[in-house]
């Protein structure tokens, strides 16, 4: 079965925060919808892409979530991810168009940030719009299951990298 990503823009982090923060009560008060990968991606104060508060019930799909997110910046911002893994992952583009990356490199770079959540297909519109009541701009994009098992596979080698080179 097919997945989306679905990203919203708001203004700021703190929005997209707040956004969110809605999406998950959404989830556990609505049967209908089961949300398992939301990540918040925005630019640190170093201009460097970040994933965080990362809300899901599977530390693989949330971990998964973060590294997908990270993936479809363009490779002129730097990103807090690091490590082989994860390079190999972003030189893929994941199936972004070059001009998606671009567009989306340009709207954290104006401040910002964008609350990515991995959908199913079936739930993918019902999300975006959610996410548009909420006030951000949506857009989704097809992964296909090849690219998320990708990822999921990658995650648990990307979060040890990068844990490594906190410690260090």
């Amino acid at each position: 079965m097919a997945s989306k990503v679905v990203l919203s823009f708001f203004k700021d982090e703190a929005a997209a925060d707040a956004a969110a923060a809605e999406l998950k009560a959404w989830d556990r008060i609505d049967d209908s919808v089961k949300l398992s990968a939301i990540g918040v991606l925005a630019l640190d104060e170093k201009g460097k892409v970040k994933v965080d508060k990362l809300g899901s019930r599977s530390i693989l799909k949330g971990a998964g979530v973060g590294v997908l997110l990270a993936a479809i910046t363009p490779l002129g911002l730097g990103v807090v991810i690091a490590g082989a893994a994860f390079g190999s992952l972003h030189h893929k583009g994941l199936g972004l168009k070059g001009e998606d990356r671009e567009r989306i490199g340009a709207s954290l770079t104006s401040g910002q940030a964008a609350v990515g959540v991995l959908a199913k297909d079936a739930q993918a519109d019902l999300v975006a719009a959610k996410l548009a009541e909420l006030g951000g701009v949506t857009e989704t994009h097809e992964v296909s299951d090849e690219v998320v098992a990708e990822v999921d596979a990658a995650a648990p080698a990307i979060a040890a990298e990068a844990e490594g080179a906190a410690q260090a």
